[in-house]
């Protein structure tokens, strides 16, 4: 930030180039910026973090990544959409198996990932491991 409080240029677009290598799933570059301290829950105008970008996406070993270093699977964008839902609407199982391992509540956001798998009739794929998930009603208590 500048002394105004203003954000500068080279920050924005920093973080642009991190949004978009969470969008590509350029792991090498997060492999170097999280351990030199890029916040693991940067978060865009629309409330979209590198987690939620990634998940969407479909980069299953950058969400693990993110989630090592801190990324909370259980953070809503604007819309109150979670990376999980995002995840089972853009039916990225891999990620959605990474979600559910790294502490993802499946109850959690609107639409929820259990009304996804509902909406979209994938209760036989998901429904135990929903039910079973460690995450499971965590977040929504929180």
């Amino acid at each position: 930030m500048t002394s105004s409080g203003a954000i500068s240029f080279e920050a924005i677009q920093f973080a642009t180039r991190m949004y978009n290598a969470a969008r590509e799933g350029q792991i090498d570059v997060f492999q170097q910026a999280l351990p030199a301290g890029l916040p693991a829950n940067l978060t865009n105008d629309k409330g979209d973090t590198l987690l939620m970008l990634a998940a969407y996406y479909g980069h299953p070993e950058l969400v693990r990544l993110l989630i090592q270093h801190g990324a909370d699977p259980n953070r809503l964008n604007d819309k109150g959409q979670s990376p999980i839902a995002g995840a089972v609407f853009k039916r990225e199982d891999a990620v959605v198996d990474v979600l559910l391992e790294g502490g993802a509540d499946p109850e959690y956001g609107s639409p929820s990932a259990v009304q996804c798998i509902a909406m979209f009739k994938q209760e036989e794929k998901w429904g135990a491991k929903f039910e079973a998930a460690p995450g499971k009603g965590k977040a929504s208590k929180l």
